[in-house]
């Protein structure tokens, strides 16, 4: 696992030991930074359930203005700060060691650019941040919201909470599903 582009480009990034996190391969982060680019440049980018931190640290290497890693895994939040410091990140990202849903009242900014959570499969996670999401007054109709899930999730629910899907990338085991307030 590396950064793909940007400052950091080619840094090797550190993956928690174990099975309790999943993180995204270099090829599927690639496809969806292509998408994301440009949206990426000045952007306050949150990473929801972040393990290793590297779709955040994308995000900086790729000229995010600031990031948060919402994780509460000790092993993953270790982790995330080391590969923060080696890429030198540390003063654009804010490490917020809750639950997502505690963390994201927490996070005090005017408007958030780029949300994305990468959940543990199979729980409805993504639909409860989604709850909490549209509540949320730095959540706009400009806010990017992107789920990484598995192929069988589906996301029929989004619009009765009021968001609209803009985009479905499908990929051989997962999906990146694009969302915004309708």
């Amino acid at each position: 696992m590396r950064v793909i582009a940007g400052t950091a480009r080619s840094l090797p990034l550190k993956a928690p030991e174990g099975l309790d996190t999943r993180p995204t391969t270099d090829r599927i982060k690639e496809t969806l930074f292509n998408i994301l680019q440009p949206y990426v440049p000045e952007s306050v980018f949150v990473d929801l359930f972040s393990g290793s931190g590297g779709i955040g640290i994308e995000a900086l290497s790729r000229g995010a203005r600031k990031a948060y890693f919402v994780e509460q895994a000790p092993k993953a939040i270790s982790c995330i700060a080391q590969n923060l410091a080696f890429t030198k990140f540390e003063d654009r990202g804010i490490v917020i060691k809750q639950d997502v849903l505690a963390a994201l009242s927490g996070i005090h900014e005017k408007e958030l650019d780029i949300v994305f959570m990468d959940p543990p499969y199979g729980q409805e996670h993504e639909k409860r941040v989604l709850e909490l999401l549209r509540h949320l007054p730095c959540v706009t109709e400009d806010t990017l919201i992107v789920v990484e899930a598995d192929l069988q999730t589906d996301f029929d629910y989004a619009e009765e909470l009021g968001f609209v899907c803009t985009k479905v990338k499908r990929y051989k085991t997962n999906q990146h599903v694009f969302l915004r307030r309708a």
